[in-house]
């Protein structure tokens, strides 16, 4: 049962061929298998997880589509009486009196929380090793990160410890650990989702989303979680359509443009040949192909990281060691500037401080308009040069990631080397348009099989059309039904 997808499940559950109870017993069991090799759980919630199952079952009704659906949280999103860490010691033991927007409305619709996954520290990261607890293997090969900062996610999805899961993409951070673990990663456009509850990486950046092992499970998802929410001024009143019924439709004269821009020298040619072999079968099914140029990807890293490390500061000075979170008991620290010090020295990872020191310099007085500031301009120049293109095109396909996924420990010493790993990611997030992660293929090194993915990148509050084009693949190849053997 735990193999199911959200569309399988809720057929069985309609038709009483299983019931709520006997699905999230089949994945706590999975879980109770699999998770001493992943690590993907930082909490589980073996017991009220049951106890809502019953409910369900006791109600009976399976109308919506996540009734009795077992799904499980990034540690980000606040969770009412459940301990909500960002897998950061600052907030070890923090538990939230209040449930994040998205949280609320699975919950309304009936979806059963398993329990919240591991991720990098405040989702800083690209490959879940910046977490204060666990580093999340990759279930494809254990000595392979899942990617990040949704690696947790990812590896729940990969390794059937859940039907579904919720991630955050900040510059990557869904689509990402999809390509790595083979499972399909839906980047909302921004202002699609509330993301209210949600703890703050970059916050004209984050955007939040599901993933799924197929393109059909996001449609349903996103219909459930999506929509205009009082509480976050950033989301956008515009109607949420049926996804799910729209996926249907198939993709003949569906123009596809190929950015010559992410094929660049030094991507894996392993990544490349099965990027372009998805995109050949994208045609065949009908789709009509062209290369386009985005010249500006090029300026798209340094631009990302400028500007997420800046809001990255100005976010984190909330975590000061007195309003909530971990205080400082060094004796030593007997000033209130002493007690911040401490305790965000004690609280915080090193990519966390890293982030705060280059997000404060680019702020600071003397290098605002040199760095920060043009940036800015930058970031404006990239969404318009998405804008343009998506007046010749209805969706884009690249790759996701210029390697494969790698060793765990590889790139920890090296920051730049990670930050490089977001290079055909990050500048979705600059323009705020919409990305799908969907299984392309398998690569192999040293006699391991390897998963790749490929983005699908649309315009803005364009999900309808990439979700269409992800399903319509999904029905012609069998990527995403291959598992990984643990």
């Amino acid at each position: 049962m735990y193999e199911l997808t959200i569309a399988q499940a809720h057929a069985k559950l309609q038709a009483k061929e299983i019931s709520a109870y006997e699905l999230t017993k089949a994945v706590l069991e999975r879980i109770k298998a699999v998770e001493p090799q992943v690590e993907a759980y930082l909490t589980l919630l073996e017991e009220d997880a049951l106890k809502q199952a019953q409910k369900i079952d006791q109600k009976g009704d399976f109308n919506k589509p996540l009734a009795g659906i077992p799904v499980a949280i990034k540690d980000v999103y606040c969770t009412k009486g459940v301990k909500t860490t960002g897998a950061s010691k600052i907030l070890e033991n923090y538990v939230p009196p209040y449930d994040s927007t998205v949280v609320k409305k699975l919950k309304d619709a009936g979806a059963i929380i398993l329990g919240k996954v591991n991720t990098d520290e405040f989702t800083m990261g690209s490959s879940t090793e910046t977490s204060a607890f666990a580093t999340t293997k990759n279930p494809w090969d254990v000595t392979r990160v899942p990617g990040g900062s949704s690696g947790g996610s990812a590896a729940a999805v990969a390794a059937d410890e859940c039907l579904f899961a919720l991630g955050t993409d900040t510059g990557g951070s869904i689509r990402q650990p999809a390509s790595f673990c083979s499972c399909t990663g839906l980047k909302n456009t921004y202002g699609r989702v509330s993301r209210y509850g949600v703890m703050s990486y970059a916050s004209s950046f984050d955007t939040i989303g599901p993933l799924t092992k197929t393109a059909e499970d996001a449609a349903i998802v996103l219909e459930a979680i999506a929509g205009v929410d009082p509480k976050d001024a950033t989301t956008v009143d515009k109607k949420v359509p049926k996804y799910s019924q729209l996926i249907q439709n198939d993709i003949k004269g569906l123009k596809i443009g190929v950015p010559r821009d992410f094929f660049i020298k030094g991507i894996d040619s392993q990544v490349e040949k099965i990027t372009r072999d998805a995109i050949d079968k994208f045609q065949k099914m009908g789709a009509e192909i062209e290369e386009v140029s985005l010249p500006m990807t090029k300026y798209a890293i340094a631009t990302y990281y400028l500007l997420v490390k800046a809001e990255a500061s100005t976010n984190m000075a909330r975590y000061d060691g007195i309003k909530y979170g971990h205080t400082t008991q060094d004796p030593k620290a007997k000033e209130l500037a002493d007690i911040y010090a401490h305790s965000r020295t004690e609280g915080f990872g090193d990519e966390v401080k890293r982030a705060i020191m280059m997000g404060t310099y680019t702020l600071s007085a003397g290098y605002y308009d040199a760095y920060y500031l043009k940036a800015a301009k930058v970031r404006t120049l990239v969404k318009k040069e998405y804008d343009e293109v998506f007046e010749k095109v209805d969706v884009l396909a690249a790759p996701i990631s210029p390697v494969l996924p790698f060793k765990i420990g590889e790139n920890v010493e090296d920051p730049l080397a990670m930050y490089l790993v977001d290079a055909f990611t990050t500048p979705i997030n600059l323009a705020g348009i919409c990305g799908l992660a969907i299984p392309a293929g398998f690569a192999e090194e040293n006699a391991k099989k390897l998963p790749v993915g490929i983005q699908i990148l649309g315009p803005q509050f364009g999900e309808e059309t990439i979700l269409r084009a992800g399903h319509q693949f999904q029905l012609h190849t069998d990527y995403h039904l291959q598992k990984p053997v643990i």
